[in-house]
């Protein structure tokens, strides 16, 4: 096959009650992939994502496995349904490139082939574990700021850091995260995702409503992720990650922290204990990826919110949802076209 194609996986948000029950009751793949992440983790995952109840669902600690477990289950029916029995098809649809969206970087991984599904299972249930355990450290938030320019926005943080770390008692020890909010996600023009500690994010977020952004939505996120809020999670995680077996990748990972692909098993030890407290350049990931040639993307897993970045991204490419055993014979009968 010539068509270039690039596997992305979600990431912590899309989450909701009842994701993955269809494809559990229809692929025997998908069912292996639910059945590995509840022995690793010692509980039904699968009946948290099945039935909820939500708010439990919405924990980091939960939503993180939970999406993985999802989004492999999806690849897995996916792969399973390109090589059925007696048929000319005898190997699975291989990717030119994988990434994922923050926690989605995880589930690229095991896409690329660098962790199994046991590795990754332990893996981001001890990094949802270690974000939650700074959330309740030092609360925070995250929210999307439409229609702002990039440096106005870079301005507005900057600003409400300075009012927020001039107001704190510098004489007792704070975490690096206090007093702090950045720019978090790039996630499309015009769509750019700020986080930080709870007074720091309200601050920027009066800031950018009094300087012109068209919108300011508040995310239902617990944390302020991909900020200096987790910079203490991110070097615990560096231990859990050097005692976890990974490989080199078969398929390139595009970096959420440079953008760029990486394939070697000590970047992406690098990779993932820091991309938790580095921004999400998400916006230049898939411009890397349309420049060098992919005209197919597939979203695997639970909801389109990449679907969405992406048409705001580039054009003229194919986007192709898998989250439902609907999609996923859609999905199949239009790689046949390829």
């Amino acid at each position: 096959m010539t068509t270039k194609v690039a596997f992305l996986f979600p990431g912590q948000g899309s989450q909701n009650v009842g994701m993955g029950a269809d494809v559990f009751a229809a692929s025997d793949a998908a069912r292996r992939v639910f059945t590995t992440f509840d022995e690793t983790l010692g509980f039904s995952l699968s009946d948290l994502c099945f039935q909820g109840p939500e708010d439990t669902l919405r924990s980091t600690i939960n939503a993180q496995p939970a999406i993985v477990a999802v989004s492999l289950a999806y690849l897995a029916a996916f792969q399973e349904a390109l090589t059925p029995h007696n048929s000319s098809w005898t190997t699975p649809l291989a990717p030119s490139y994988t990434a994922g969206h923050s926690v989605g970087e995880c589930t690229a991984m095991v896409a690329s082939g660098t962790i199994d599904i046991k590795g990754v299972a332990h893996l981001v249930r001890e990094r949802g574990r270690l974000m939650h355990e700074e959330e309740e450290i030092c609360p925070g938030g995250m929210a999307a700021i439409i229609a702002m320019k990039e440096d106005a926005l870079q301005q507005v943080c900057e600003d409400a850091t300075q009012q927020c770390l001039q107001q704190l008692d510098q004489t007792t020890q704070q975490h690096p995260g206090m007093g702090r909010v950045v720019l978090a996600n790039y996630n499309a023009p015009g769509q750019i995702v700020i986080s930080g500690e709870q007074k720091a994010l309200d601050t920027a977020c009066a800031l950018a409503k009094e300087r012109g952004a068209k919108r300011v939505i508040r995310l239902s996120v617990s944390g302020a992720f991909h900020s200096p809020v987790m910079q203490p999670a991110a070097a615990k995680l560096a231990d859990s990650i050097a005692t976890t077996q990974i490989q080199d990748a078969t398929y390139p990972i595009i970096s959420n922290i440079t953008a760029q692909p990486i394939t070697s098993a000590s970047d992406l030890r690098s990779e993932l204990s820091q991309q938790i407290a580095e921004s999400v350049q998400w916006t230049r990931t898939i411009e890397y990826l349309a420049s060098q040639g992919v005209k197919v993307f597939f979203e695997i897993g639970p909801g389109q919110a990449l679907a969405g970045m992406i048409k705001r991204i580039t054009k003229d490419v194919d986007i192709i949802n898998i989250g439902s055993v609907e999609e996923i014979e859609k999905a199949v009968a239009r790689v046949k076209e390829f």
